[in-house]
């Protein structure tokens, strides 16, 4: 009897590895933290053999730690930090350079040349995405640009890219698989959303080779098998997902207006536009979601770059709480923020604002302002920046948001989410398992395989921790939300520039 899914969280900081029973319940949990790279202020990398060796790891000590024969596991599914990149030599198998992570900025010179080349629009328009160097194609340019003789050697296929997905199925099936999902493709700058094809024109327009690419495939199959020496039997690779959009599937966001958000370092709100994708026209990003049996679910994405690292800054900035888990009961010593307001712009506003030059403001100090009003204005501004989202969502894809599934360490924050339901107007509901991110990548490969038969099954499976409803007035709901608009007016274009 097979019992259970494999799910491989390949994460910024961190690989994680969980096993999932057959009621979509976790039986053991693995974690390991691998080294940041920072070669200079504003560039991040990560060792690819570290991701590899950590993943591996984590993966091995999960099946060991739930004491499970690999004759029992169904098969494994991968979700992965988005739009890391990784060039590898194709014999060797070795990477050319460390991985450029999402973070890094070291291709912001490509961006801004392409943007003052008028560009914009016809990569927008080709993959629902800004240009911008959080994306991997420009990351891929400048790594060919900057070695001598790497262009030539992808251009004779001796090269091959991938994202974080990708380097792994390569590695766990000893360099016999070659692929990524339409997911994972769709946050590269170079595939477009339209066609479902690495596009010739951007490929063009960056001279990055399509013979380095890999092949892009559903988000849910069975590609191929583990080597049988990692785990000591061939187990069926066979789902593979973005992190937010395998967090969007593991909290059974299947129809059209519902949505996800996630509460982490940032904010990640992801709303199910269906089968057609939406052309945002106020600064989203419009992404793949999955693809299943040749069915495309298109998503609507919204990031804020600082949530819960305003917490963190209460901690280790301004030394009014010795740990983050506190701020929930300083914040609760108060009714309300009294007239304060916090827009954490630390490093410039995300979606819909778009803004660099930004900067953090606390707003409607007085005599009779505490350290409590300010903690608890930094935690409602997480969920401010949500409404923010939802507003640009809502006027995009003109579908009204059902209510709002939510997940990440924020969410075990209960002040925050009665906040967010009474700022938004709707239901917040918190699933029993907050490990969705891996559990979507689990439901992608047990789908794959048989070992859930259909949506509605893995729908039935998601369980309600607690249900948050809104229990503010409309009009204050508003004069709240108005008020929040004002700060943000005054925080924004601080900087000279």
């Amino acid at each position: 009897m097979l019992d259970y899914v494999l799910a491989l969280d390949q994460g910024t900081t961190s690989s994680r590895a969980i096993l999932f029973r057959r009621d979509g319940q976790p039986v053991a949990a693995v974690n390991e933290e691998f080294e940041q790279i920072l070669p200079q202020p504003g560039l991040v990398e990560h060792d690819p053999e570290a991701i590899w060796s950590s993943q591996l790891q984590v993966a091995r000590e999960v099946i060991a730690r739930a004491s499970v024969d690999p004759e029992d596991i169904a098969a494994v599914g991968i979700a992965n930090q988005r739009e890391t990149t990784i060039l590898w030599d194709r014999d060797t198998g070795r990477p050319v350079a460390n991985a450029i992570v999402w973070q890094s900025r070291v291709s912001a010179g490509i961006c801004e040349k392409l943007k003052a080349e008028g560009l914009e629009q016809v990569f927008r328009d080709k993959t629902g995405l800004v240009i911008d160097a959080y994306f991997s194609a420009t990351k891929i340019k400048h790594l060919l640009d900057t070695q001598e003789g790497l262009r030539t050697r992808a251009e004779r296929g001796e090269i091959l890219f991938g994202t974080v997905d990708t380097w792994l199925i390569w590695r766990l099936t000893g360099g016999r698989c070659f692929l990524t999902d339409y997911s994972n493709a769709s946050r590269t700058l170079i595939f477009n959303i339209r066609s479902l094809d690495w596009d010739d024109e951007l490929l063009a327009i960056l001279g990055i080779p399509r013979a380095m690419l890999p092949d892009v495939r559903p988000s849910s199959e069975v590609y191929g098998e583990t080597d049988p020496s990692w785990f000591g039997r061939a187990v069926p690779i066979a789902g593979c997902a973005g992190d937010q959009q395998a967090a969007t599937f593991g909290q059974a966001c299947f129809e059209p207006g519902s949505a996800k958000n996630t509460y982490g370092t940032g904010c990640f709100l992801l709303l199910n536009t269906g089968n057609q994708p939406v052309a945002s026209q106020n600064n989203l990003l419009t992404t793949i979601g999955w693809g299943i049996g040749g069915e495309i679910t298109y998503c609507l994405e919204g990031s804020v770059f600082v949530a819960g690292a305003v917490v963190q800054w209460l901690r280790d900035g301004l030394k009014i709480i010795g740990s983050s888990s506190e701020v929930e009961r300083l914040a609760a010593t108060v009714p309300n923020s009294g007239g304060v307001y916090f827009v954490p712009a630390f490093v410039g506003l995300g979606a819909p604002y778009w803004d660099s030059y930004a900067r953090g403001t606390v707003l409607g100090i007085t005599r009779g302002t505490t350290s409590a009003h300010i903690a608890r204005a930094a935690v409602e501004s997480m969920a401010f920046q949500t409404r923010d989202l939802v507003e640009a969502m809502q006027r995009d894809a003109r579908i009204p948001l059902a209510g709002l599934k939510v997940d990440g360490g924020a969410s075990v924050n209960n002040q925050l989410m009665q906040f967010q339901a009474d700022i938004l107007g709707v239901n917040v509901r918190r699933p029993v398992v907050r490990e969705t991110t891996a559990l979507g990548a689990a439901y992608l490969a047990g789908l794959a395989v048989g070992f859930w038969q259909s949506a509605g099954e893995i729908s039935r499976y998601w369980a309600l921790d607690n249900e948050f409803k809104p229990r503010v007035a409309p009009e204050q709901r508003e004069a709240l939300y108005g008020r929040w608009q004002k700060a943000v007016q005054r925080a924004k274009d601080w900087e000279e520039h």
